[in-house]
């Protein structure tokens, strides 16, 4: 179905400048070019694109003849990024049905192996995920392109696969993902089995590589809507699967403080994307991880183990057991560490080693991190996060009388000086 330019709200000055010169420039070498995905689907609903993707005739090859600053990359299925400075428009070649040859595999599971198989537009359409991502548009000519009934979704506000649902799962696991975040971002519903297969088809994520776990995670998360995304994932029995400690430490909640915490760090997180503010992905694990941490460390210290030395090991021991689903980077795992080392820190009150703190780079991450400890029922905390506070907020004289030496420095004794050697000699 054609959707004429009159029969849509999308507007040309909507449109990425940089998008619709590529556009331009593929058809005027005679390809087919569309925008085409989430950036149709957001126009359409009165949203501002995060991104602007292209689908073509072209292959990549051909658009990287047209495009000095094309990048080809991807194994599964080549892509062309087309560079301006630091950053680039994604521009992808209409995609076929998978054949037998080495350039479409799929296993026995019905696992997409290899994508090289490239289409018509009609074709395409076909091969996407939802209905509602299956749209195409043209700013040359301003008519939207559906073939799948996705206008009709968008109107009634649900999400629904495209073909076989369970086919399609199959295919992508990360589809059940996808799908709940869609759902969250857009406030849409789950259309009949595209909802009802994730509680059966769930296992399928096992089989997926953790570090596309750890993208799909952060997307999840760093949606906007994270609390109520991590809601889904627990309503349709994703998070042990993706976050087992994490779900491991809900179990054992019994008071629900520990539920508290969670959501009032990914609300936080919520208001601070809703402000256009960054976030960390090494602050988000050290909540999702924070509650095994700390139980395994004390379990470490009734052995014997020095504090630090028992967070250590437990920071190792639970960051080893999630990395094997979500594989955790090490620059953010490392922040991670600090985060909780620093926690202990918080409870020294003299001037010099309250300033010391103060100035450390991960300061605010760990104060943070222990304020919402404090406002979720922490009580051991609270005396401390209160301390901080009040501290931050004085001025340097009025910082003084807070601290408990007042400021002075500690007198030690030295001993005199001798022609004896000392140990360490």
């Amino acid at each position: 179905m054609r959707i004429h330019a009159s029969e849509h709200k999308i507007q040309q000055e909507q449109i990425c400048e940089r998008a619709d010169a590529i556009i331009r420039k593929l058809q005027k070498a005679g390809f087919a070019a569309y925008l085409v995905g989430g950036c149709v689907r957001d126009l359409l609903l009165g949203l501002i694109p995060k991104d602007f993707d292209i689908a073509t005739s072209a292959h990549p090859e051909q658009v990287r003849k047209l495009f000095s600053s094309a990048r080809l990359i991807g194994r599964r299925f080549r892509l062309a990024h087309i560079y301006y400075g630091r950053d680039y428009i994604e521009v992808a070649t209409f995609r076929a049905p998978h054949d037998e040859s080495s350039q479409g595999q799929v296993n026995e599971q019905g696992r997409i192996l290899h994508d090289n198989v490239y289409g018509t537009l009609e074709e395409d359409v076909w091969r996407r995920d939802f209905t509602i991502n299956a749209l195409f548009y043209d700013p040359v000519g301003g008519d939207v392109l559906d073939y799948v009934g996705g206008m009709q979704d968008l109107a009634k506000r649900r999400l629904h696969l495209i073909g076989d649902a369970e086919q399609r799962y199959r295919e992508d696991p990360v589809r059940m993902l996808r799908a709940l975040r869609f759902v969250a971002k857009l406030n849409f519903e789950l259309d009949g089995p595209t909802g009802k297969l994730i509680y059966a088809m769930a296992p399928l994520l096992n089989d997926v590589a953790p570090a596309r776990l750890f993208d799909e995670l952060l997307k999840l998360l760093h949606s906007g809507q994270g609390w109520k995304t991590f809601g889904l994932l627990e309503q349709y029995k994703l998070l042990p699967i993706l976050l087992p400690i994490t779900a491991t430490s809900l179990a054992q909640d019994h008071q629900g403080i520990y539920r508290k915490l969670l959501q009032s760090a990914l609300s936080n997180t919520d208001n601070r994307i809703a402000e256009g503010k960054s976030v960390m992905p090494a602050f988000l694990f050290a909540v999702l991880l924070w509650e095994q941490v700390h139980a395994q460390m004390v379990q470490a210290q009734l052995k014997g183990h020095p504090e630090l030395q028992a967070l250590h090991i437990a920071a190792t021991d639970v960051l080893r057991d999630q990395v094997k689903v979500t594989a955790i980077p090490r620059r953010f795992s490392n922040i991670t560490r600090e985060i909780w080392g620093l926690q202990s820190r918080f409870r020294h009150r003299d001037l010099r080693r309250a300033n010391i703190l103060l100035s450390n780079p991960r300061f605010r991450a760990a104060y943070d991190f222990l304020y919402l400890r404090a406002a979720a029922g922490e009580t051991s905390v609270a005396e401390d996060a209160a301390w901080w506070t009040r501290f931050q907020e004085a001025s340097p004289e009025d910082r003084l009388g807070l601290c408990k030496n007042g400021g002075k420095k500690r007198r030690t004794k030295r001993k005199k000086a001798n022609n004896k050697p000392t140990d360490s000699a």
